[in-house]
């Protein structure tokens, strides 16, 4: 009895959030209890999020459709009420219905799709370069205009502070400035790893021996999350991702001290080469 009646005060607890589970929704992560995607910070995410809206709206007509059709079937032509089955074997206009239909459906769906996926790949001129290698279990980062490279690898539960996100938190992040096309090259030095941000509509393979290309532009500052999401080892689960979305001054600060952190890296190793 005592079992059951936690597991009743936690389904009773957890009901308002299984209700509106989107409403939870944390900008650049996931939240418990959500349903629907993370919110969009770029604008191939928010076309991804109409779309995704507009094709439910019609599956969700078909199905209530079909639904009706089948019970005014089986009320208005059970054995019941029609004893003798009738012995129609085509119905022209019926048959011409069906076939118009769904393919104007089809259509419907296609044309939308096809500007999204346009929009995927068209990718625009870039204010700033990236490329992501993933590696088992990190990614490296190099911005190939600014000589700047690093590794960025997953915080360990017992160092994460306040307010970090367990399995997301990276020790180093990448820096973008708002509102600017960030150009991303993904590709891996081992096996077939993913390189996926929610919040920005992207999600692409990192290939061993191919360098694949994507695209995001960040419309809102923030620090925003993602996953190696290409099954890729016992420790694919802990290979996270996070990009700091700051302003052009910010970004501009953040540049410089990175430059200079790249220099004093590099004098360290000419003087142990030296030694």
């Amino acid at each position: 009895m005592a079992i059951r009646d936690r597991l009743t005060t936690a389904l009773l607890a957890a009901a308002p959030f299984a209700v509106s589970g989107a409403a939870y929704a944390k900008e650049g992560q996931p939240a418990p209890w959500q349903l629907g995607f993370q919110p969009a910070a770029s604008p191939i995410m928010e076309q991804i999020t109409s779309f995704h809206t507009y094709v439910t709206i019609i599956i969700t007509v078909i199905a209530l459709f079909v639904l009706g059709l089948l019970v005014y079937v089986m009320s208005r032509f059970n054995e019941k009420r029609h004893p003798d089955p009738s012995r129609t074997t085509h119905n022209t206009a019926l048959e011409i219905a069906w076939t118009i239909i769904p393919v104007l459906i089809l259509v419907a769906i296609a044309i939308p799709s096809f500007r999204l996926l346009f929009a995927q790949y068209d990718i625009p001129k870039a204010d700033l370069t990236i490329t992501a290698t993933g590696s088992q279990w990190y990614w490296t980062y190099e911005y190939p205009d600014e000589g700047i490279t690093f590794d960025s690898i997953m915080v360990q539960d017992a160092d994460l502070k306040e307010g970090q996100p367990r399995l997301l938190t990276v020790d180093r992040e990448v820096v973008v400035p708002v509102g600017k096309n960030v150009v991303v090259g993904v590709k891996s030095n081992d096996v077939i790893h993913d390189w996926a941000m929610p919040s920005f509509g992207v999600k692409l393979d990192a290939v061993p021996g191919r360098l694949q290309t994507t695209w995001f532009r960040a419309e809102r500052e923030g620090i925003f999350y993602g996953q190696c999401s290409e099954l890729c080892g016992r420790n694919h689960a802990f290979m996270p991702i996070a990009v700091r979305v700051v302003s052009e001054a910010e970004y501009a600060d953040w540049l410089a001290e990175a430059k200079a952190s790249a220099a004093r890296d590099d004098d360290k190793k000419v003087a142990a080469a030296h030694d």
